[in-house]
């Protein structure tokens, strides 16, 4: 089971810069669909990726669907050296994009995100229009399934 709200405390409280997309932005945006992880984009500048490490080392993160016991360290280095990370962690399963289909990067995406407090906290969430473009750009049935709420959701906000 994923804790959203201690998922959201760790990256906040660990000063880690990053966008709410997926499954989770659509919730936050209002769609009823579940999700069962937390997809972020997150910033590769600056010290940004030593802070991401730092902040979910406690939580004993380990590459989702690899087989137990394989060697697996989450630290600056790793993350340097890869790009997109799909983790479970004791507090839940989180994905870790460096960029994403359709979108992009947390710079390319920041501009078409918007602050929203999320359980209690400040986070930055990928904006509805830019949201269904990316879903239509990834093509996944399940993206492309979730479109259709998502555009009701932008039409009875407009």
């Amino acid at each position: 089971m994923t804790d959203y709200p201690k998922l959201l405390s760790t990256l906040v409280g660990g000063g880690v810069r990053f966008i709410i997309v997926g499954g989770a932005a659509a919730t936050a945006h209002g769609s009823v669909r579940l999700t069962v992880d937390l997809d972020v984009v997150y910033d590769r500048g600056g010290d940004n990726v030593g802070r991401l490490a730092a902040a979910l080392a406690p939580h004993r993160p380990y590459l989702r669907g690899s087989p137990e016991g394989l060697p697996f360290r989450l630290d600056e280095a790793t993350l340097r050296a890869g790009l997109n990370f799909t983790l479970n962690t004791s507090i839940g399963a989180i994905d870790l994009l460096g960029e994403i289909a359709g979108g992009g990067t947390y710079q390319t995406l920041e501009p078409d995100s918007l602050p929203m407090t999320l359980f209690g906290h400040e986070c930055r969430v990928l904006g509805l229009a830019r949201l269904i473009e990316v879903k239509r750009a990834a093509g996944r049935p399940k993206d492309l399934e979730a479109i259709a709420e998502l555009e009701a959701l932008r039409d009875m906000n407009r």
